[in-house]
């Protein structure tokens, strides 16, 4: 496969401006910044541009001073860019709260099916009994493996990848190998049978970045590696001209979606060369999706499980949303990594 063709300056520009806009943004201590500040933490990281983790650490340190808000399987997404503040700064403080977090997941976090996250949100009136969501692999998943592994924490981190087990075992189809948005473990069922294109994005995004913390001796590693490899081959198959992915990613009528295709595009990124003829069209894709004021445009609105493809279709995508910049951020930073990679 041919090397990817970017200007690299080109990126870097469009990486501050979407953070510019990301922080001129209002989040509360939730999932919605929880996805924004992991794309702004990847971005410093990427860049190492101090300012990105500058307005990220005030906007922590005085929410920090309020104390946590109750906490859900969602909400504990914010523990990700701790982790990163912990890590350039060296404040417990920002790991104390991280941990507090663990330990809502490991004591407190509704839980089914041996183990696995039932799916909750901050909100009294949204209740998922028995539901598992593929978003609980970024929100609480990955951000298990993360602190067990910089913990050296065995608990933490196994029960991370208890989740991504799980995840798959309900989620993903074995005939296409793509990923349902949702299970019902009370009716047994996948509730309306949609591949949502964010939700995939969830799954391929953090299996990717789960392999890194996975020694490949470990059992687990060649199950999210097998997963990963038969879902991302079959998402490039769906693929629009675009560069992008439909929000219902087996139905071209529905419209094209930037949150997803971002997660999605990160995934393959890290596959290397592979996959740079699809990357390649996805850098395109993309980048005509951000505003010059660095606003991430077409993505879909807060997604539940929703009743059928008409739903899915109706969902809103005009406004600007955290978790769009946050992936858009993520895809981004790949991208420079990119050049660093033997096999790009």
């Amino acid at each position: 496969m041919p090397a990817l063709v970017y200007d690299e300056a080109k990126v870097k520009q469009m990486i501050d401006r979407v953070v510019e806009r990301t922080f001129n943004m209002d989040f509360n201590w939730d999932w919605p910044g929880g996805v924004a500040y992991y794309g702004v933490c990847e971005a410093y990281e990427a860049t190492g541009n101090e300012e990105y983790l500058t307005k990220l650490k005030a906007w922590v340190d005085e929410h920090m001073e309020d104390g946590l808000p109750k906490l859900s399987v969602n909400g504990v997404s914010i523990g990700h860019c701790l982790l990163t503040l912990y890590q350039v700064y060296q404040d417990e403080k920002y790991l104390n709260t991280a941990v507090e977090m663990a330990e809502f997941l490991k004591n407190k976090a509704e839980r089914f099916a041996d183990g696995i996250f039932q799916h909750t949100v901050n909100s009294v009136n949204d209740v998922f009994p028995q539901q598992a969501w593929v978003d609980t692999m970024f929100m609480a998943g990955y951000f298990l493996l993360r602190i067990g592994h910089l913990l050296g924490n065995k608990e933490y981190f196994e029960d991370g990848l208890k989740q991504y087990h799980g995840h798959e075992e309900f989620l993903q189809d074995p005939d296409t190998n793509l990923y349902y948005h949702g299970w019902d473990h009370l009716n047994q069922n996948h509730m309306s049978g949609i591949y949502w294109a964010r939700g995939n994005s969830w799954a391929a995004l953090t299996m990717s970045k789960a392999l890194q913390y996975v020694e490949v001796q470990h059992p687990s590693y060649m199950i999210i590696d097998g997963s990963l490899r038969d879902q991302l081959s079959a998402l490039v198959r769906l693929q629009s001209p675009e560069g992008l992915w439909h929000t219902v990613l087996d139905d071209e009528t529905s419209y094209l979606e930037t949150s997803g295709s971002a997660g999605i595009a990160t995934a393959l990124l890290m596959r290397g060369r592979l996959y740079n003829k699809y990357t390649q069209k996805s850098i395109e894709g993309i980048l005509s999706r951000i505003k010059d004021d660095g606003t991430v445009t077409d993505v879909s609105a807060g997604t539940a499980v929703m009743n059928d493809v008409e739903g899915y279709k109706e969902v809103p995508c005009k406004r600007i949303q955290g978790w769009g910049q946050g992936l858009a951020l993520a895809f981004l930073a790949q991208l420079l990594r990119s050049k660093e990679d033997p096999y790009n």
